[in-house]
């Protein structure tokens, strides 16, 4: 009681206040009457008309400096004055205060009569700089902001078309406006009650809190994913030395009735156990007729694995399940779609997923070759969201296996059908994520490369991609990867070429992107599209070699000479002699023979059974069980791949998932 007697006053105080701000007069009429019977003291608050006289004063002075450019007074009461933690921490306020550098850096070229004071010039432009290299630094990964960095090293900024705005007689008064309404915004909130505040500031505490956490959530998904990936290739690892174990054992049976094992076969079977191009061209090297060199490199290379035998998943009545997947409910086919993709997703690498994959094809599951009007493709435009989203899931799933995207691409039928959802879905973010991994992976074969740049996809991808910070992480970096793919074609580098400063422009806001996936495919879409003589023009137009540069300053090492390179070509009159282009011959495809299935095809489930419904492998194994319906691998052999160094831009198409996995490319 004693504590609350000591602080009564000023608790009485602060209600006063705050009654008073809100102008609930009779309330606080009342108020005061009956704290005065009640001999209550009330705390005096300061008056408000003193600050107010104040606060006007200091945003005459502001406003005065920057109509005369007075540089060092305007950032001397804007530091004193505008509250750090508002400078610091609010994202309108930094905006404000990197334009409010800008115009004090250019207000000699915009009101001097004649030539400027050159050393006046300079030492303003020196200080625009000091801002850029500190605090102005945190914007660096902002679009809105990223060209503007290259202003100090450009020679006369009036008549480069980046700056364009700048000059513009609207600009300056419309950045008068916003700095007004800023002030009298900011000195209106310092006479905000204290009530009010310790409320706020309560609730900000909080904010942070939630934030924190995300970042941590969002941080273990992302481990999660690393792991899940390490698992699955040590899968493939695994079902691979079994099946190469098999065979050595047939072997050793055949020696013992004297029959040769050669050089060759032994060489063969190394290379089967070698899983990257490293270890291949390693295998390649030896001289197996060397008696222990087999064994020496095995040792060398494969850790001891826990072998165990993974059975082959039952046979399914696909007829039936095509069936209720046509003409059942939308909750049956939403269930029916998940646990199909289940079967992929979570299968093994090797023996048993190649099974699933060949069983659906050969059943023919998506109804690829069907030319009935009601078919389970026609599920991509189901009225259902739900269904939909299942459907583009299980697409994007078929498409992340090479055995896969040959199934979805024996026509353009299902290519058509992806490219009318992409531009159609705008409810549902995962449908549209989903499709558009599956259109990203289709761009690694080329028949489909040519369809969709013929489309016009190109410029869709253009237009999203202006607005990058609206878009999912995985949205982003599959259109850029995308992107890159169609326009290593000469076709969709003549499609950039008719609007060549957007794209550029694009391209460039891009490059400072905070995703930094994205940067291998910005650098690859660049360098490819800089081949042709009008592009490469109207980037020198543009300033490009100035805005790459600021990278070269920021980037890591890689980054740096993928960047060398870009600008290299940049400079150039013509291809360089030897460098492999992705031409329009549809013989060949541009994809190695590698499967990569993402987490991500599973994340953020939208249906959970309720009691006593069935699911995932229980509902196929329960109401769908068939007989005889799985069917051997049939395998494609697989592309010599294209070797690159990681120092250059990437010159061949590439998936996202491929390209973290380190498959050749």
């Amino acid at each position: 009681m004693g504590d609350i007697l000591a602080h009564e006053s000023e608790l009485l105080g602060l209600v006063k206040e705050y009654l008073d701000f809100a102008e609930f007069e009779d309330t606080l009429k009342t108020f005061s009457k009956e704290c005065k019977i009640k001999g209550k003291p009330l705390c005096k608050t300061a008056g408000g008309s003193l600050r107010d006289s104040k606060s006007l004063t200091i945003q005459k002075d502001l406003v005065t400096a920057f109509d005369s450019g007075d540089q060092q007074v305007f950032f001397n009461l804007w530091e004193e004055h505008v509250p750090s933690s508002i400078r610091d921490g609010d994202s309108l306020a930094q905006k404000l205060e990197f334009y409010l550098h800008i115009h004090f850096a250019i207000y000699l070229l915009k009101h001097s009569i004649g030539r400027p004071d050159r050393e006046e010039l300079e030492e303003r432009i020196s200080y625009f700089k000091t801002y850029l290299e500190t605090k102005g630094a945190a914007l660096s990964q902002t679009t809105e902001f990223l060209p503007f960095y290259a202003l100090p090293f450009v020679p006369n900024p009036m008549v480069h078309p980046s700056f364009k705005e700048l000059f513009q007689d609207s600009w300056t008064p419309e950045l008068k406006l916003k700095l007004e309404k800023f002030l009298a915004l900011i000195f209106k909130a310092s006479n905000t009650p204290k009530l009010l505040t310790i409320y706020k500031e309560n609730g900000q505490s909080n904010k942070e809190m939630l934030q924190q956490l995300h970042q941590q959530l969002v941080e273990a998904e992302r481990r999660s994913m690393t792991y899940l990936k390490r698992y699955n290739k040590i899968q493939a690892d695994y079902h691979n030395l079994i099946g190469v174990t098999a065979e050595l054992v047939d072997s050793l049976e055949a020696t013992v009735s004297g029959k040769m094992i050669t050089p060759e076969y032994l060489q063969s079977v190394c290379i089967r156990l070698f899983s990257n191009q490293m270890r291949q061209s390693l295998a390649h090297s030896v001289d197996f007729t060397r008696p222990g060199t087999a064994s020496t490199m095995l040792r060398a290379s494969l850790a001891p694995v826990k072998l165990k035998d993974v059975p082959l998943l039952p046979s399914l009545d696909y007829e039936k399940l095509k069936k209720d997947l046509v003409w059942g409910s939308d909750r049956l086919k939403a269930f029916l779609l998940q646990a199909l993709r289940w079967r992929l997703t979570t299968s093994h690498p090797g023996e048993q997923r190649e099974t699933v994959l060949q069983a659906y094809i050969s059943n023919d599951l998506l109804d690829c070759h069907s030319h009935n009007q009601r078919s389970v493709l026609q599920l991509l435009h189901s009225k259902s969201e739900v269904v939909r989203q299942y459907m583009a899931r299980l697409v994007n799933a078929f498409a992340s296996l090479a055995e896969g995207r040959l199934y979805l691409a024996q026509s353009t039928k299902v290519l058509r059908m992806l490219e009318g959802r992409l531009k159609e879905e705008d409810k549902d973010a995962i449908t549209r994520e989903n499709v558009l991994g599956a259109l990203q992976k289709f761009s690694l074969r080329r028949p489909l490369q040519t369809a969709m740049i013929q489309d016009g996809l190109i410029f869709w991808l253009i237009d999203i991609l202006k607005e990058p910070d609206c878009l999912s992480d995985y949205t982003l970096e599959y259109s850029v990867a995308l992107l890159m793919n169609l326009c290593l074609r000469s076709a969709g580098k003549n499609m950039c070429a008719k609007v060549p400063g957007v794209v550029l422009k694009v391209l460039s806001d891009l490059l400072g992107h905070e995703n930094h996936e994205i940067q291998p495919y910005v650098n690859g879409a660049l360098y490819s599209i800089l081949s042709i003589p009008s592009i490469r023009e109207e980037a020198r137009a543009m300033g490009m070699e100035d805005i790459l540069r600021c990278f070269i300053k920021e980037g890591n090492a890689e980054m740096i000479r993928q960047i060398e390179f870009i600008i290299k070509q940049l400079n150039s009159e013509e291809l360089p002699d030897g460098v492999l282009e992705s031409d329009d011959d549809e013989d060949e495809d541009d994809e190695e023979d590698h499967d990569t299935m993402e987490a991500d095809l599973d994340k953020d489930e939208l249906i959970q059974p309720q009691l006593g419904e069935l699911s995932g492998e229980k509902l196929l194994t329960t109401e769908y069980l068939g007989i005889m319906t799985n069917t051997g691998k049939v395998r494609r052999k697989g592309l010599a791949s294209v070797q690159w160094s990681v120092d250059e831009p990437l010159r061949r198409p590439v998936t996202p998932g491929g390209h973290r996995t380190g498959y050749p490319v």
